[in-house]
């Protein structure tokens, strides 16, 4: 009794777990979230009338100090439009971008993706990657340099940079920026953008003087907010980088850099910035150069997060000239092109910059299978049909085991009744004779677990490739689901849309969630009913929590587990019914409706 109390308990739980988590935890977190930026946003407006800042964005570009320039930075106030009207810019017009470089500290802060929208209709915004500074949604890369002094005054934020060659930077045409300093010395920058997010920032220093000169380079990605809806524990947003060209992939949260800026060891070659789920902003600095890099939280003024890096010291003899080249990626995480970047330029582990996970080594061939068929049969939602078959053509030999394990275990059903008829209360007994049992029968009763445990590395993988790419995102499959990496729109409570009126989002359970369901229930339905009531109950209301539990995963992922469920009970059936073996499933089906007869009192 006692045991069967903890089995109720253990239900009661899980269900209630499943049910609440979106309606109390969500989606009160995403509306706390929302309240307290608000709240934070107008505290910080207050504090800024009260003890106004003087922003460097206007000041002069000298920097003695060794430090970063851009401490202070004025409270955001412009729009994005009255922003950008502010400076004068050099336009950016490739296939894949569109924006300007603001001539203002060469920053490249207003940046759009023209094959990218915010929803699935082709006529909504593109996305809109970076903004100014002095807007809400600023987001910025930026290259510049700390003087000393024997440099005078070096490029920063406030420095007023000069188009020499160019009109419009495109992937046929560079652009070159000049500014001459105090001392002479003389910048030539030179900007070039490939046909998708890479852009090239190539600096020449001159010293004309009679005195030698040092300074040290800089790059930072710097934005002004984190993303509003709150991260998932799947995916890793914020600041990440390789710091050494043998170094491993360092990650940190908004919240840990808030408490606790992180700096790097010295370090030579390798690359930093943010991600977000789709999107990305990196430098990649001189790859010759030893820097320490730095991801850090400013609270003065305008808060801040920032992804910066800052070179060891250079030296310019008198009548010399040195040339560094950063690079800067701003754009999509797709897998192809990330891949191209870290082979071309050798940028370590750049591929990471799209979180594979712990399975790394099953995520990502799993992705390359999957965009294997998508080029051959062009979508995405066939492409996971595809590769869930290929997945089970692989774990075929372990499936095979399972279900001969099953099937002996069922027919030795008889016999174990009767041990368990003999032996009575001695649970001694009846162990030591269902193993005799077991070895004399050749079955080994841990068989089936094996590979049911081998394959959530396998699912898990598959749901990091569905959910992490960005080629999934708004790939459509047929009839209404036209973005997999989005929930199924559709919803039983309002007749799948039959009905005028919107239901809440837990009860949001659509069509694949529903089949998802229905195919989970055949494949438990295969096995014979189990004699213990709890463990009935288990079997009757899993596939119910899991069709409430995956209402609210990717559609993708949703159609891969019904389809695999289709095939297994398939698989299953086949390999039972070759060891001669009952399959369950059709008097199951029909004891559900069988009515029981009265109990006497």
């Amino acid at each position: 009794m006692e045991k069967n109390r903890n089995y109720f308990i253990a239900i009661g739980l899980s269900v209630v777990i499943v049910l609440a988590w979106q309606f109390l935890y969500m989606n009160p977190r995403m509306e706390a979230q929302q309240r307290a930026a608000e709240a934070q946003q107008a505290l910080q407006q207050q504090q800024a009338a009260q003890n106004p800042t003087p922003s460097p964005e206007n000041a002069g570009a000298t920097a003695t100090t060794g430090n970063l320039p851009g401490a202070g930075q004025a409270e955001a106030t412009a729009t994005r439009e009255q922003a950008l009207a502010k400076s004068e810019r050099v336009e950016i017009d490739t296939p894949a971008v569109s924006g300007s470089i603001n001539l203002t500290g060469a920053r490249f802060d207003d940046l759009k993706l023209r094959e990218y929208h915010e929803t699935v209709d082709d006529s909504s915004p593109l996305i809109t990657l970076f903004s100014p500074s002095d807007t809400k949604e600023g987001y910025f890369g930026e290259i510049g340099y700390i003087g000393s002094d024997t440099s005078g005054q070096t490029p920063g934020p406030g420095t007023k940079w000069t188009l020499t060659s160019g009109q419009k930077l495109t992937t046929t045409t560079p652009v070159t920026l000049s500014f001459t300093n105090d001392k002479g010395i003389l910048f030539n920058r030179t900007i070039s953008i490939d046909d998708h997010y890479m852009i090239t920032v190539s600096d020449k220093i001159e010293n004309p003087g009679s005195e030698a000169v040092t300074l040290s380079s800089y790059g930072r990605i710097t934005r002004n907010n984190k993303p509003v809806t709150p991260s998932v524990w799947v995916i890793h947003e914020g600041f990440l980088g390789v710091f050494g060209s043998d170094g491993s992939l360092s990650e940190h949260t908004y919240s840990n850099v808030e408490e606790d800026a992180v700096t790097s060891a010295k370090a030579t070659g390798g690359w930093l910035g943010i991600t977000d789920k789709y999107w990305a902003a990196t430098i990649v600095p001189p790859q010759a150069l030893p820097y320490e890099g730095r991801f850090t939280h400013f609270t003065d003024g305008q808060p801040r997060y920032q992804a910066d890096y800052k070179s060891d010291a250079l030296t310019i003899q008198p009548g010399q000239s040195t040339e560094l080249k950063n690079m800067v990626f701003a754009g999509a995480k797709r897998v192809p092109l990330v891949d191209r970047y870290a082979e071309e330029y050798k940028i370590p582990h750049f591929d990471l910059l799209i979180d594979w996970g712990w399975f790394y080594f099953i995520t990502k061939p799993m992705f390359q299978l999957m965009d294997f068929f998508f080029r051959h049969v062009g979508n995405f939602g066939v492409a996971i049909l595809l590769t869930t078959i290929v997945v089970k053509l692989i774990f075929f030999p372990l499936a095979s085991k399972q279900y001969a394990s099953m099937a002996n275990m069922k027919r030795m059903q008889p016999k174990m009744e009767e041990l368990k008829a003999k032996h009575g209360d001695d649970r001694m007994a009846l162990q030591q004779a269902m193993m005799a049992l077991y070895k004399e029968e050749k079955i080994n009763p841990i068989a089936g677990c094996w590979p049911v445990l081998l394959q959530i590395p396998v699912f898990f993988a598959l749901y990091k490739v569905i959910y992490v790419t960005i080629e999934m995102r708004h790939a459509p499959f047929f009839g209404w689901i036209q973005d997999l990496s989005a929930p199924d729109p559709t919803s039983l409570f309002n007749l799948f849309g039959l009905l005028p009126y919107d239901v809440p989002h837990f009860l949001m359970i659509g069509v694949w969630p529903l089949v998802m369901g229905i195919t989970m229930f055949l494949q438990m339905r295969m096995n014979p009913t189990p004699p213990d009531p709890t463990q009935q109950m288990i079997f009757n209301w899993m596939p119910l929590v899991f069709t409430f539990m995956l209402a609210s995963f990717p559609a993708g992922l949703v159609i891969y587990w019904a389809w695999n469920n289709t095939l297994s009970v398939t698989q299953q059936a086949v390999i039972m019914k070759r060891h001669g073996a009952k399959i369950e499933l059709f008097d199951n089906l029909k004891g559900l409706f069988k009515r029981k007869p009265a109990t006497s009192k």
